[in-house]
């Protein structure tokens, strides 16, 4: 694959358009507890309407999920996962939006493909659910597979490493093979460094800094750091409380706009307006070069 700079050159996803630029995948937090917007959305009706305004705004696709993986969360049971995201999946692509659904379990995987979604995001990369590689084999959906150490309970304590862009690359690199070994096409495959979990913000900001060596595992990159804590620490100076994360959506468009010029697939944001904007004028200006 390509490992060229640019939108244009960060890889298609089989069964996914290729846009000709870093594309923009907004978010729909259906929880009560999320870091980023606290159960804004936690209502369906609000959380389909939610995801149509991020159409507006210019997301390509829209990331719904029903369990937050914020450090220290508990994770929700698989009735409750299901009662809600499934609707919300069901709402919006029944609209006409491109859905991605973001779990770890294989039995929301399949139903929300069933109601219309057409990625699978798994922040665990498939090693929480042993059936979520072969569901989403026989489903034939493209899947995101993140670099994980483990459930949002103890992450922190597994932000340990030597050299954080080798590991991170060699780990996902072995996550990459025994999806494929499962029986995943691995032209369907996207993979994501998994910002926040499981490291610190130095992590966070090295991996940016080094996306070149991410892209070289030759599949599409998915860049995630939306109003993430590397971002308050970043503008806090590393020193005093840092501003909270609704206010960290200038911040996130910097980033975007970075991992658009360093070939990034795709973007994950909670605010879409400034990243489209931003993944918009790096095209143009890669395109000026």
């Amino acid at each position: 694959m390509s490992t060229l700079r640019g939108g244009r050159e960060g890889g298609t996803v089989e069964g996914l358009p290729d846009w000709g630029r870093c594309a923009v995948m907004g978010v729909v937090n259906v929880t009560p507890d999320s870091f980023s917007d606290g159960g804004r959305w936690f209502d369906t009706t609000a959380a389909v309407k939610h995801g149509l305004h991020l159409v507006t705004e210019g997301a390509d696709l829209v990331d719904v999920g029903g369990e937050s993986t914020r450090p220290g969360a508990s994770r929700v049971d698989e009735d409750e996962e299901l009662r809600r995201v499934v609707p919300v999946v069901r709402g919006l692509a029944s609209e006409g939006v491109l859905v991605s659904v973001d779990t770890m379990r294989a039995s929301v995987a399949e139903q929300a493909v069933a109601a219309g979604a057409v990625l699978v995001n798994d922040v665990s990369g498939g090693l929480a659910d042993p059936n979520m590689v072969p569901a989403v084999a026989a489903a034939g959906v493209p899947f995101v597979v993140m670099h994980w150490r483990g459930f949002s309970q103890d992450m922190n304590s597994r932000a340990v490493y030597t050299d954080v862009v080798a590991e991170v690359v060699a780990e996902l690199r072995e996550r990459m093979d025994a999806v494929v070994a499962g029986g995943v096409d691995p032209a369907r495959i996207v993979v994501d460094p998994g910002l926040g979990f499981a490291k610190q913000a130095p992590h966070d900001l090295t991996l940016i800094a080094h996306q070149a060596e991410l892209r070289a595992l030759g599949r599409p990159l998915l860049v995630a750091a939306s109003r993430k804590r590397f971002l308050g620490h970043v503008l806090s100076g590393g020193e005093g409380a840092p501003p909270p994360a609704r206010e960290r959506d200038a911040a996130t468009a910097a980033i975007s706009a970075i991992a658009a010029l360093q070939g990034a697939w795709a973007v994950r944001v909670h605010e879409v307006r400034a990243t489209a904007d931003a993944v918009r004028v790096a095209r143009a200006v890669e395109g000026a070069a």
